[in-house]
């Protein structure tokens, strides 16, 4: 069963059927309001919505730990994330997707962004922080998808995460260019990380919704003209997410499973404090 999470934009999708509200209650605490197991073309799923169903979280204030822990414990298989990202390449236009490869974190350590910690030792590689097979599988869905679209795909590029709320400074936006950025977001970090942690697949879906202030030639971006593309940019996230349940094998043999906790604690099995022994057996399971 695959889980997706909506971000800004993605919080709902009209033609979803929900099937049931599940349990929010995690050991990091509350899961994102309007977890639930939901149905699509007979198809069901987990959804959650990454700001609340309401929109109510900053990207500094999301539970990144108990969305990613709720998802595991309810048997995902792998998880599909739909974002909103600001272009700071004119060949990423607002309206395309782009599927990024890689991330730059610039987020300020505000975010609890690790299940270990405290007596829980261990390092998890992010060489590779996305399911690249997953993404490999998703190119010819998303070019059937595309024919005949006036919007364009892109597989393989680098996302900066930044901590927001505000956007950037034009001498930021340069920055990033320069180490080799394409989009921008606030919401992808921490979440692709714990993914990886947890053992699931993670395959990120960014949706353009303007260009970042790098150009004084483009209009800067305005809340305004990005909830407009943002409407546009839902309708498009919605074909891509029905092509991808039709094909269920989108996730097998997916590298992530032999990675995360399983492989990453620095320490004995013995030696797992006591009250973390049912946490990590969740994150370390098999779905």
């Amino acid at each position: 069963m695959l889980g997706i999470i909506g971000g800004s934009g993605f919080e709902k999708f009209e033609e979803f059927e929900t099937v049931e509200l599940l349990e929010r209650l995690t050991p990091f605490g509350q899961a994102a309001s309007g977890f639930k197991k939901v149905k699509v073309d007979g198809v069901e799923f987990l959804f959650i919505s990454r700001h609340g169903d309401h929109h109510e979280h900053l990207p500094s204030e999301i539970n990144y730990r108990a969305n990613i822990f709720a998802m595991k414990k309810m048997g995902v298989k792998a998880i599909v994330s739909f974002s909103a990202v600001g272009s700071l390449q004119k060949e990423f236009a607002p309206g395309d997707l782009v599927i990024p490869y890689q991330y730059i974190d610039r987020t300020k350590s505000l975010r609890d962004h690790t299940f270990l910690g405290e007596g829980l030792i261990g390092h998890v590689s992010l060489a590779k922080p996305i399911c690249e097979v997953m993404a490999e599988r998703l190119k010819p869905l998303a070019a059937e998808v595309v024919k005949g679209a006036t919007f364009k795909t892109h597989f393989g590029q680098t996302y900066v995460c930044i901590e927001g709320p505000y956007f950037s400074t034009k001498a930021e936006s340069n920055t990033y260019r320069q180490m080799g950025a394409h989009v921008i977001g606030m919401s992808n970090f921490p979440e692709y990380a714990l993914a990886r942690e947890a053992g699931l697949p993670y395959l990120p879906c960014c949706f353009v919704t303007d260009y970042d202030c790098w150009d004084d030639s483009i209009p800067h971006v305005t809340v305004e003209e990005v909830i407009k593309v943002m409407r546009n940019n839902n309708a498009k996230a919605f074909s891509i997410l029905k092509s991808i349940l039709k094909n269920p094998e989108i996730y097998q043999s997916s590298l992530a499973y032999e990675g995360g906790l399983r492989t990453g604690l620095f320490m004995s099995p013995k030696a797992i404090p006591g009250a973390k022994r049912a946490m990590v057996d969740v994150l370390m399971k098999l779905n």
